[in-house]
């Protein structure tokens, strides 16, 4: 199963990884655990652009193919993904920094651009939700949260991220599809996404903003 939008949130930390009990291992790092009372174990493998776990039988080594197939159900299989999220849990939790840059991002907005933010969708439920002005009224950021799947990864777990404009022709360049994605629910020509977690370069989403406020008032 592949966990590898975990790297697009959080940075790995090798020595505290080495802690846990990962090993390298042809050019990666490989952890082994016992799973369902021994009786079954997940290998889980990281490397620079993925992060990914799979179910062996301990008798015969033999791979556990249910585990891989999102259709498959039933108490066991729910059982074993169970145990191997904790076990991913834990590794993001003790073995990666994953700090939340949204706070000092906002800041910086509201430093910058002396813009306080609204909630145009208030009153849709959406409380979450900011958008961020320039002196014509029309907005430059759109600080929200979505999940990963929205960004084209097999997984719902939320994440924080703005919507910033840009270039059209640097777009294509500027998207690394790790920390800067193609724009989720606007134009992509004209837009971009960002992550505001600890794998971005802050600095450079500095710079970005500038320029979609430059764009944007323009």
């Amino acid at each position: 199963m592949d966990y590898s939008y975990i790297l697009n949130s959080a940075l790995p930390q090798k020595e505290k990884l080495e802690v846990l009990g990962f090993v390298e291992f042809e050019g990666a790092l490989r952890l082994k655990k016992e799973i369902a009372d021994g009786e079954f174990y997940t290998l889980i493998r990281l490397s620079k652009k993925s992060l990914t776990a799979e179910v062996f039988e301990t008798l015969n080594d033999e791979k556990y193919v249910l585990f891989d197939v999102p259709s498959a159900k039933g108490a066991f299989v729910g059982q074993i993904r169970s145990e191997v999220q904790g076990i991913i849990d834990e590794i993001r939790e003790k073995g990666f920094d994953s700090d939340d840059i949204r706070q000092k991002y906002v800041d910086f907005i509201r430093s910058e651009f002396a813009a306080p933010g609204d909630t145009p969708w208030a009153d849709e439920g959406d409380f979450k939700s900011s958008v961020y002005r320039c002196p014509n009224g029309k907005w430059f950021a759109l600080v929200m949260e979505i999940k990963f799947k929205n960004l084209g990864f097999e997984s719902e777990e939320p994440v924080w991220a703005v919507n910033l404009k840009a270039d059209a022709e640097k777009i294509p360049e500027i998207t690394d599809r790790k920390s800067i994605f193609p724009a989720y629910h606007m134009n992509k020509k004209y837009w971009i996404t960002v992550l505001l977690t600890s794998v971005t370069d802050f600095d450079k989403l500095c710079e970005l903003t500038k320029k979609s406020f430059a764009l944007v008032q323009k």
